[in-house]
């Protein structure tokens, strides 16, 4: 067993760990932080991407002890309280999911690519999400909340679109949530 201090979502944990143990692993059972999902194991999915110092990782391909001394941020930790993140909050108005596996993943990586460019395309949200992947959604309506939220945090709404306005050709169930 090694000795690991982590930071996790604003709070301190002082733990033991196998040394081969996987950051998602431990997160998920030795923290209870189960919001980060293990999608595939070989880190081609991205559904377990947390930020690490600040950065998106795909926490598969982190050792625990990789991450001593380190801050970690879950999807448990981008809320504000009751109060979601505004990517959190564009993923639900723009129905950008469906069965939702992937989505902790996917808003983790929406995050950190609008920490560097807060104004995207819809090719360079494309590009900035590239390495989580989707089998139900399409993708479009992620692109959309992506630059919902980027909007959002801008302080305008250059780029917004209503919920009603979203494309539901591959998905006609959200229509009638609309």
């Amino acid at each position: 067993m090694t000795p690991i201090t982590v930071r996790v979502d604003g709070a301190s944990y002082s733990d033991d760990v196998e040394p081969r143990t996987l950051l998602v692993h431990y997160l998920r059972e030795q923290l209870g932080k189960v919001g980060t999902v293990v999608g595939c194991d070989t880190s081609n999915c991205g559904a377990c991407t947390v930020h690490l110092d600040g950065e998106a990782v795909k926490s598969c391909t982190v050792l625990a002890v990789q991450a001593d001394g380190s801050e970690v941020t879950t999807i448990e930790g981008v809320a504000s309280g009751a109060e979601l993140h505004p990517v959190q909050k564009a993923f639900h108005e723009m129905h950008g999911l469906q069965c939702g596996y992937c989505t902790p993943g996917m808003i983790m990586a929406s995050i950190d690519l609008l920490k560097d460019n807060p104004d995207p395309s819809d090719d360079e949200v494309r590009e900035g999400i590239e390495g989580n992947l989707c089998r139900c959604t399409g993708y479009q309506n992620i692109v959309r909340a992506v630059r919902s939220a980027a909007a959002e945090m801008r302080g305008g709404s250059n780029g917004h679109v209503s919920p009603a306005a979203v494309d539901t050709a591959a998905a006609p169930h959200v229509a009638a949530q609309s």
